[in-house]
């Protein structure tokens, strides 16, 4: 639950570091002046595609009642932190495989993103409705080996106010 909720932490202070690292990464290697002209792209994508992730992430109900990401965001922001970080260092043999890579993790994140959502987002089947509409829980199956046949129902009414004169 720990590295969970470390990812939920690192979530927006990532889309900060990551495009700052490509930056740094850039000057600290010397690549040569396609590697600016890539960085010129990847930078604020690499922002703008992680703050979208984001939202995305804490749009889930689960994620904001427990303050933590499920694992299969943990392993694909894993994976795509690690290209991005590993892209940073401009390397000339490896580096367009790890850019393509990292394009093809974040979009594949992305849809992730949004079926998990979806899956949460979408009616249970556990909400029945009325004829006329009103939604209702209906009642839990008797336990194995209970006799009672008979339920307990409460029944709640409200009571007017005199009105005041």
């Amino acid at each position: 639950m720990w590295l969970r909720r470390g990812f939920f932490g690192w979530m927006i202070p990532a889309a900060f570091v990551l495009p700052l690292w490509l930056f740094v990464g850039w000057i600290i290697s010397g690549a040569n002046g396609w590697g600016f002209v890539w960085m010129l792209f990847a930078v604020p994508g690499v922002f703008l595609w992680q703050l979208l992730l984001t939202l995305l992430v804490r749009a889930r109900g689960t994620v904001r009642a427990h303050r933590a990401l499920s694992w299969w965001d943990v392993l694909g922001f894993a994976v795509w932190h690690l290209l991005i970080i590993s892209l940073g260092f401009f390397d000339q043999a490896w580096w367009f495989p790890v850019m393509a890579t990292a394009v093809l993790v974040g979009v594949g994140l992305f849809w992730l993103e949004l079926w998990q959502l979806w899956s949460e987002a979408k009616p249970s089947r556990l909400l029945l409705r009325t004829e006329e509409g009103m939604a209702y829980i209906p009642p839990s199956a008797p336990e194995p080996g209970s006799t009672a046949t008979a339920r307990e129902v409460i029944v709640v009414t409200e009571r007017q106010a005199p009105p005041t004169s």
